[in-house]
């Protein structure tokens, strides 16, 4: 028959077994946790990433587009004042 002691440390042994089970249990999940939330987050910045790049794209076509309108004109002027000078010289 076991004694009063070897009856404790054996249930001690095995409550101390159940407790490192249930650790690694709750490391397991919380890593798996942690590689969830850091991919949601990798994510959103490249969402982020990505917003911020088509914006920078949209500026910078308006101002091509506009400097292009300009070169338009600009080109236009020169033209009616070529012509006004080849006219006068006729």
């Amino acid at each position: 028959m076991a004694t009063r002691t070897i009856r404790f440390m054996s249930a001690a042994v095995r409550a101390a077994s159940r407790a490192k089970q249930w650790a690694l249990v709750a490391a397991r999940e919380a890593d798996r946790l942690l590689h969830v939330a850091q991919k949601e987050v990798e994510s959103e910045a490249r969402r982020r990433q990505l917003k911020q790049t088509l914006r920078k794209t949209g500026r910078v076509l308006m101002v091509a587009g506009r400097a292009a309108l300009v070169a338009a004109v600009a080109a236009g002027i020169t033209e009616v004042r070529a012509e006004r000078g080849r006219r006068k010289l006729r």
